[in-house]
């Protein structure tokens, strides 16, 4: 599982015009991609870090500041650009296997008590973000 974690102001998702998904204060974008054998373990680690790293302001963490949290779910973080110039997708999991996975993340961060916005699984979502810093952070678990 990896995931990317943006220092933000505001950010949203907006699918076929609609906003789906939304933060209005600083906190986290977190884009996250699953691959064939991740499970539950992978999970917990992404959803741990996303909590307590000390990314946010004054060093202090989402959970430390009540930030909210926007996850997009974001299978082109496997892409696999060694050969030619078209990425291969073979380590995203497939879509049964990753949106669960996706899912148990978000419900891990809610049951910290974590407000959590989403996209829309599979969807094409036009995804704003007013980065902060920047500050991008890259988790592989």
């Amino acid at each position: 599982m990896k995931a990317v974690l943006q220092r933000v102001t505001r950010a949203s998702v907006t699918v076929e015009g609609e906003v789906v998904g939304a933060i209005d204060r600083p906190g986290l974008v977190v884009l996250v991609g699953a691959t064939h054998d991740d499970g539950p373990e992978q999970v917990d680690l992404i959803a741990r870090k996303i909590a307590d790293l000390r990314i946010l302001a004054g060093e202090q963490s989402v959970l430390d500041v009540g930030a909210p949290v926007l996850v997009v779910s974001q299978f082109t973080l496997y892409a696999d650009t060694r050969k030619g110039r078209r990425p291969s997708w073979n380590g995203a999991a497939p879509g049964p296997v990753a949106e669960p996975l996706v899912d148990a993340v978000v419900a891990a961060l809610r049951a910290r008590g974590i407000e959590v916005a989403t996209g829309v699984f599979g969807a094409h979502m036009i995804v704003e973000i007013v980065g902060d810093g920047p500050v991008t952070i890259l988790l592989e678990a």
